[in-house]
């Protein structure tokens, strides 16, 4: 059974979900997976408030740029998307090996 690495599922994530430097800060030495989960949080709740704002200047009359809102707001989901499926592997890989049989 082949196990693809993370490299290869960022290329395909655009560069513009703003997930595009997380792995070069992994080749840091001595960067934990922790750390590396949090970096990649930390970069999707910054389009969530990144959108956030967009949307709230955009109720309140400060910007007229509807693309610019739209795209934050999807680039914003789908990180979030993204983040979600992760979780949902990492906890299916914990139940599995919470029911191997030592």
């Amino acid at each position: 059974m082949s196990v693809n690495s993370i490299s290869e599922v960022k290329q395909l994530i655009p560069d513009s979900v703003g997930l595009s430097n997380i792995n070069e800060e992994s080749k840091a030495p001595g960067i934990s997976f922790g750390e590396y989960l949090n970096s990649a949080l930390m970069k999707v709740t910054d389009l969530e408030n990144n959108s956030d704002q967009l949307k709230e200047d955009f109720a309140l009359g400060k910007t007229d740029n509807i693309p610019e809102v739209l795209l934050a707001g999807e680039k914003a989901s789908v990180a979030l998307q993204f983040t979600m499926q992760i979780r949902n592997k990492i906890l299916d890989a914990y139940s599995e090996i919470m029911r191997m049989q030592i």
